[in-house]
């Protein structure tokens, strides 16, 4: 009877393994808007729960106007952004298709005004086959240019699928709103550990999923608002283009939007405009340098309790890994990885020690 028990007790967790995995590959094609959908129901929980006190408790209706609020908020200034960046991006590929925007003239401008010192130097490093170096720069920033504004101007063929995973992640949005607590409940019933490290590892993961969010995505676009900004004043074309793409590589702490103006600072120096160069090295340095600098320890670092280098490894592998959802998915991996191996430290320190034998 031992081994019958055994053996159905085994039967019943390889069964419950695979329709796990089946469940979770059924739900692969849109788990973006899954994970969204949760994410963003965590994110505003707070206020579903004020709505709550105010309505007399009747979890629909909050649910209805959080998700209202969301839409108001996050999601309609995000496509009225998508649509002025589709533009921009689909103006900029034209300029690269027609001629008028050449990135192999632009290196050779900022070659050609090199002090004769840092070109005998490059010669003597072996650098001087200009003509090279020129047509791989060109070719890698045109390729990608290219490829941004192709993915812009995809979007309308998508149109479909983008509309289903916007439907799925709002339905998804309002159920994890309304039964978000219930759900939770079960899932820490169902998961075979002890209460203290259950409530730990819940805890962890909430933080680092609203601390991650909160705080990348608040530098993000306050980094590309100001790089627009920046790029605007000083007449470069396509500045909305420019601030999303900053507000995008922002997302890389310590090195991101700098990708971005510090090519173009060297240009406009080198092309002999000093005083837009001079303006925007010191607003990226002063400004845009300041807030990933400032807000991003603060919002990110403090309540996660990570180090810097290990929020931007995680980011940078879990972005490599995940795209754009590896922003979250990442620091989340990596803050559940020390929090466990906390907790299995704690546990061998606490453990009692039997004495040695007789």
């Amino acid at each position: 009877m031992a081994r019958s028990s055994t053996l159905e007790d085994r039967s019943f967790l390889l069964l419950l393994v695979l329709v796990s995995l089946a469940f979770f590959w059924v739900l692969w094609p849109y788990y973006g808007a899954v994970f969204w959908g949760a994410i963003f129901a965590l994110m505003f929980s707070p206020i579903f729960l004020r709505f709550m006190s105010k309505l007399s408790q009747r979890r629909t209706l909050s649910a209805l106007f959080t998700v209202s609020i969301i839409l108001v908020l996050v999601i309609l200034p995000v496509g009225l952004i998508s649509a002025l960046l589709t533009q921009e991006a689909a103006g900029v590929y034209q300029r690269v298709q027609s001629g008028d925007l050449s990135f192999g003239r632009y290196f050779q401008q900022i070659y050609d005004a090199l002090p004769a010192w840092i070109t005998s130097l490059l010669n003597r490093s072996g650098l001087n086959n200009l003509g090279l170096i020129q047509e791989r720069v060109s070719d890698s920033l045109t390729k990608g240019s290219q490829f941004i504004a192709t993915q812009a101007l995809n979007i309308g063929q998508n149109a479909f699928d983008f509309f289903v995973s916007f439907f799925i992640m709002l339905y998804l949005m309002f159920f994890f709103l309304r039964d978000g607590a219930a759900l939770s409940r079960r899932i820490k019933q169902a998961i075979p550990l002890e209460e203290d490290i259950k409530r730990n590892l819940f805890s962890k993961f909430t933080t680092v999923i609203r601390a991650t969010v909160r705080g990348n995505i608040a530098v993000a676009v306050m980094q590309g608002a100001l790089g627009g900004l920046i790029f605007w004043f000083l007449n470069i074309h396509a500045p909305v283009l420019w601030g999303t793409l900053m507000a995008f590589l922002s997302l890389l702490p310590a090195v991101g939007a700098a990708l971005v103006w510090i090519p173009v600072a060297i240009y406009f120096l080198a092309t002999g405009a000093i005083w837009q160069g001079v303006v925007l090295i010191a607003f990226g340095v002063l400004v845009i340098g300041l807030v990933d600098n400032v807000l991003r320890p603060v919002l990110v670092g403090k309540d996660t309790k990570m180090p810097d280098y290990v929020v931007l490894v995680s980011t940078i592998g879990g972005m490599s890994l995940f795209g754009l959802n590896g922003f979250v998915i990442g620091p989340v991996i990596a803050a559940m990885f020390m929090a466990a191996w906390d907790i299995f430290s704690k546990a061998r320190q606490d453990a009692p020690v039997e004495p040695p034998p007789a």
